[in-house]
């Protein structure tokens, strides 16, 4: 009899085993729990380093030695048999390394000791108080929402911890950049301090988005104005009572006079004496104020948005105070598939300056499409010099489904982040094979998995915006195209048209120096080079040039027929996505290979119809025939697909 139950209990195990949902992410470790782990005495981060290389490391001994003598910046040494750091932050790092490597199959990198590039690592989190996300794609907040309670909440906050320390990620900021001033009320101060203890040993500061006009919204002064004398002692009192409950909180992240949210300009003040309120009462602690550069629409209202963010910063480089970090998007405009970067960073030699990308995958498919935008981060510091940054964000695309992220390719996003904010050499490649590795295990095929990740992001930018174009999305949810949009309840400068300038006589948006010269704003030799259209490159022809649809590019094909050209080959990359994961089927689980297959056929479909729906459009005004056939789906703008969320 118990042999028999025994043989039922085995065929029946693979039915019984849980599902593969993603909820591991990368971290798939096997326990073990065979290993020595020598170790000093120390607090709860190096304790949290013991108890991870106990249960997961397969060698026999490994040792943990605190070096004073080596840097203090997180960094460390790992040989195969010992990990030395000058802190215990450092030795997690070190063990999240070993496993890392273990679980490839690979041995201790050689050139010794490694530490991040960026000191800051922050994810910015957009979820708000009522448990939703601005441009959140996998669900409700893991912050605020109450579909996670009690220990299940602390213990998703725990995995969120440990999944972050394991890339190196050493900040978040919890809460949305359009945040509400309930955030600093005692109720919200109590959950940050709870979420504070919960990351604190896996080196993780938590951080805090404000409202500038918070003592005002919420009762205690009559003005924000940032020079007002009881604005000042109010917001000295909200920082005292935050650090006397949270010792290491790291500051404030602030969106002021842009998109609606108050600011220094409802007083007639500077965006510089606004920020250095704030850093005068959070330096008391030690803490920074990360001031955001996107403020289209205030001031500078009317001119072309990209270049409002350098109009209004630019003479006040030098007067932010020490303890002041300008955080700008890495593009001048918001986000989109290609851009040029941002000018500001040429422009601000005196200001600390942070870059901020977006994980969430808002204008790149949200998280519907697989696209890995480690090659887009790639291209921006293929102009930016890490070395002038003092810190590096991203917009996370964290919510509380089981997985994480939607997307099972969209957790690629997250670790790609936290590994380039530790070492922006770090090739796509390199990255995407980690992941691939840890997340698949070592009998997928990699180089499959790889190909079709590092080039994602470009067929992207062909079956959206090729060419230049940008910002031809639905207004309402960025999700679809909707190249003719304009409507009456949205600024125009949020709407497509006026990027994109459709015409009888061609297409673009001037910027040159014969246009609103946005050139003007790059440093050499940018400058020269896309304001001359025999130089400008043809991936950013149509952001800085209006040409005629019969202009000539570098390759010598005609505007329109490689416009029609780029986006059917956008179309037949995700084909060949469909096959080649077709082809990876008996290496990967039953349950993950189902769900990226509907995923990669829905991305197939929105690929079509947005191909369908643009050149239809811009046909009108080309008056020029199309290069191939189109597939007889709608002509109506996308909608965003309604996939159910599944909860833990």
């Amino acid at each position: 009899m118990k042999q028999t139950i025994l043989s039922l209990l085995l065929a029946l195990s693979p039915l019984l085993s849980p599902a593969e949902d993603g909820h591991a992410l990368w971290l798939r470790y096997k326990p073990c729990g065979k290993a020595n782990i020598i170790a000093p005495q120390g607090g709860a981060t190096l304790q949290t380093a013991v108890d991870e290389l106990k249960r997961y490391w397969q060698g026999s001994e490994l040792k943990l030695i605190l070096n004073p003598r080596l840097k203090d910046d997180d960094g460390f040494l790992y040989n195969g048999d010992s990990i030395c750091s000058h802190s215990e932050l450092g030795l997690l790092y070190g063990a999240y390394e070993a496993l890392r490597l273990q679980a490839q199959e690979a041995y201790p990198r050689l050139g010794g000791y490694t530490a991040p590039k960026f000191s800051r690592r922050i994810l910015n989190h957009w979820d708000n108080l009522d448990g939703t996300i601005e441009c959140g794609y996998a669900g409700k907040s893991i912050f605020f929402s109450a579909n996670l309670k009690g220990q299940e909440w602390a213990g998703r906050i725990r995995e969120y911890g440990r999944a972050n320390a394991s890339v190196g990620i050493n900040g978040s900021v919890l809460n949305n950049v359009n945040t509400s001033p309930k955030v600093l009320t005692t109720q919200y101060i109590d959950t940050v301090c709870t979420i504070a203890n919960i990351l604190r040993p896996y080196g993780i500061k938590v951080y805090l988005s404000v409202n500038f006009g918070s003592p005002k919204a919420l009762g205690y002064t009559k003005t924000a104005d940032p020079l007002d004398e009881t604005v000042k002692k109010w917001w000295k009192k909200k920082a005292d009572e935050i650090y006397q409950r949270i010792p290491d909180f790291g500051g404030f992240l602030v969106k002021a006079n842009a998109e609606g949210q108050p600011g220094p300009f409802d007083y007639g003040r500077t965006h510089a004496e606004g920020a250095n309120m704030l850093a005068d009462v959070l330096a008391l602690h030690g803490g920074i104020v990360m001031w955001r550069s996107s403020v289209y629409g205030a001031k500078h209202k009317g001119e072309d948005r990209v270049m409002q963010a350098v109009s209004e910063f630019k003479d006040l480089d030098g007067l932010f105070k020490s303890n002041v970090i300008l955080q700008s998007k890495n593009g001048p405009l918001d986000f989109q598939p290609r851009e040029p970067y941002a000018p500001i960073f040429d422009n601000m030699k005196k200001t600390q300056q942070a870059v901020e990308f977006q994980i969430t995958q808002e204008y790149t498919g949200q998280g519907k499409h697989l696209v890995f935008l480690a090659p887009m981060w790639k291209e921006f510091f293929s102009f930016v010099a890490p070395d002038s940054l003092k810190a590096i964000a991203g917009v996370s695309n964290i919510g509380d489904d089981i997985n994480w992220c939607g997307h099972p390719f969209s957790q690629a996003n997250w670790y790609a982040f936290g590994r380039l904010a530790w070492n922006p050499s770090f090739s796509s490649d390199f990255i995407a094979q980690e992941w691939i590795g840890q997340t698949f295990g070592n009998e997928v095929n990699s180089y499959i998995l790889a190909d079709m990740m590092t080039t994602s992001r470009e067929a992207c930018v062909d079956y959206m915006m090729p060419l230049g174009l940008h910002h031809l999305f639905a207004s309402q949810h960025h999700y679809g195209p909707e190249a003719d949009g304009v409507k009456a309840e949205y600024p125009l400068e949020w709407c497509p048209i006026p990027y994109h300038k459709a015409a009888a006589d061609g297409i673009g948006f001037d910027r040159s120096s014969k246009g609103t010269n946005a050139v003007s704003q790059y440093r050499e030799p940018y400058r020269s080079l896309y304001d001359n259209l025999a130089t400008c490159p043809d991936e950013y022809l149509l952001w800085f040039h209006h040409v005629p649809w019969d202009y000539k590019l570098h390759n010598g094909d005609m505007l329109w027929d490689e416009l029609c050209a780029l986006y059917y080959r956008g179309i037949e990359q995700v084909v060949s996505y469909q096959k080649l994961w077709n082809e990876l089927r008996p290496q990967i689980d039953q349950e993950r290979w189902e769900h990226v297959n509907r995923l990669l056929a829905l991305q197939l479909e929105n690929a079509k119809e947005c191909r369908d729906y643009v050149l239809r459009y811009f046909q009108q005004f080309s008056k020029m025939p199309l290069k191939y056939n189109f597939t007889g789906v709608s002509y109506m703008p996308v909608q965003p697909a309604q996939l159910n969320h599944k909860q833990p």
